[in-house]
């Protein structure tokens, strides 16, 4: 019995015991994918300490690099996450026969993410021109990005097969392969960065390199696992072959679209805030950075959690229990709120011990300190809006949510943010600080009416558009 096929509660068990239940459900699904977030993490803090170890000019380099690649694939990470709430629904379902199917469209679709995202990142030169960069730290940017773009069909082939082995419940086979990819990055890193056995020291550059071949060796013994493994016999990779279906990839695009979207708005929103902060000088976008990654590394389990709630959600969907999956999706909210309350008196009580494991200046502590306050007034919005939209993701509600979303953040947050900083319009400016203020009315309208959505959903329209198994045996499936 695969992780995401626990018994369904019995509706005539106390309230208190199902909803335990599926707590301890949505642990052992979202623990693994939590080991999995923050080895992603890891790598990006990797490639910066060691590209900052070779020099500043590779380090600003790297820094850019990963600011163009990061959004784009973000973007194609959303659109593939769409596979698992459509692969953990047949599975419920039982209907075994469609998730090879579905599987393939979406390699399919990483196939052409793949082709979209090389040509883009091999071709910044015009964006580099517009940052104004001396010519030696575009080269090693235009460099990096050139090496980068070479591991791009093992990164977007693993976030397809991810759909597969999470939406079957599997979620720590990911989290092996994410672990081994930045194993394997580290001394990859050190070779091609400092020019170690023989090789020539490339600085940023190498960076790139040892990214893509860190990626390719995890794809590579992802495949190998999938091929061999005991757990997914009944899911064979090439015999079950499927060709290319428009019905089935508009479905998956469909869904997933919306999802991709809805990540690329709240990345580029941080990116653009960085952007307004930069006239305010380095310390206060020193203090911005750092607030900003301590609230990003404490996001990455409510995200986890949501993200093992709409493949429960999804699941339960599949399986016709829809009582129990609109329990799953209410509970999670109390779950998650005091995971949220926690976070934010950690942030309170010790927020100067934070920004002092961050830098030894005190002028950007003490900005490190009054934005770490904001961040915590802000945790239960942001975590109530991310379980909210996994819940809704889960079932397969994602169009509406992404407008939400949009007039959250571009249509609250940002504005607002930008008038209490710059402004006397509505207060004194209040510098950095009122982007935070900003980001504090964004998450809170994106939960409010995320909040008000899942409680207001009845599905009834989730399958539309979706092939059903005749096209999909039609379309060249060699199933069991």
């Amino acid at each position: 019995m695969d992780e995401n096929h626990q018994p369904l509660p019995e509706a005539r068990q106390p309230l208190v015991r199902r909803t335990l239940a599926e707590w301890r459900t949505l642990a052992i699904l979202g623990g693994p994918i939590l080991i999995a977030q923050v080895a992603q993490m890891a790598n990006g803090v990797i490639d910066t300490v060691m590209a900052g170890h070779a020099s500043a000019r590779d380090l600003a380099a790297v820094g850019i690099g990963s600011s163009l690649w990061m959004p784009l694939f973000l973007f194609f990470m959303g659109m593939l996450g769409a596979l698992q709430p459509i692969i953990s629904g047949y599975n419920g379902a039982r209907q075994h026969s469609k998730i090879m199917p579905a599987t393939w469209q979406g390699i399919y679709i990483a196939a052409g993410g793949t082709v979209i995202m090389a040509l883009l990142l091999t071709n910044v030169h015009p964006v580099l021109a517009m940052l104004k960069m001396d010519t030696e730290t575009a080269g090693i940017t235009q460099g990096y990005l050139n090496a980068f773009a070479w591991g791009i069909p093992a990164l977007l082939l693993m976030n397809a097969l991810r759909g597969l082995t999470d939406g079957l419940g599997h979620t720590r086979v990911i989290m092996a392969f994410s672990v081994l990819s930045t194993l394997i990055n580290l001394p990859l890193n050190y070779i091609f960065i400092y020019g170690k056995l023989g090789l020539p020291a490339m600085g940023g550059v190498g960076c790139g390199w040892a990214t893509s071949l860190s990626n390719g060796t995890a794809a590579i013994a992802l495949l190998i696992y999938l091929n061999r493994s005991r757990t997914f016999r009944q899911f064979h990779l090439l015999a079950d072959w499927v060709k290319p279906n428009w019905r089935g990839v508009r479905y998956i695009l469909g869904i997933g679209v919306p999802i991709g979207f809805t990540i690329f708005v709240e990345a580029s929103m941080f990116s653009v805030i960085a952007l307004f902060l930069a006239p305010l000088g380095p310390v206060i976008v020193a203090g911005h950075q750092i607030a900003l990654n301590v609230v990003s590394l404490l996001f990455m389990l409510p995200l986890s959690i949501g993200m093992a709630l709409t493949l429960r959600v999804s699941f339960l969907v599949g399986a016709r229990a829809p009582d129990t999956a609109r329990l799953i999706s209410r509970s999670s909210l109390i779950l998650a709120s005091a995971v949220a309350l926690i976070f934010a008196t950690l942030l309170f009580v010790f927020s100067a011990q934070i920004a002092a494991l961050y830098t030894g200046d005190q002028a950007v502590r003490d900005v490190t300190i009054r934005l770490l306050a904001f961040a915590a007034m802000f945790q239960v919005a942001d975590v109530i809006q991310v379980t909210c939209i996994s819940a809704l993701r889960g079932y397969k509600d994602t169009r509406i949510p992404m407008f939400i979303m949009l007039f959250s953040f571009w249509g609250v947050g940002l504005p607002l943010g930008y008038i209490l900083t710059f402004t006397d319009l509505l207060w004194p400016a209040l510098g950095a600080a009122g982007f935070w203020v900003g980001l504090t009315a964004g998450l809170t309208s994106a939960s409010v009416l995320l909040g008000w959505r899942l409680f207001r959903y009845r599905p009834g329209n989730h399958h539309h558009g979706e092939p059903d198994s005749r096209t999909s045996v039609q379309a060249g499936s060699a199933t069991n």
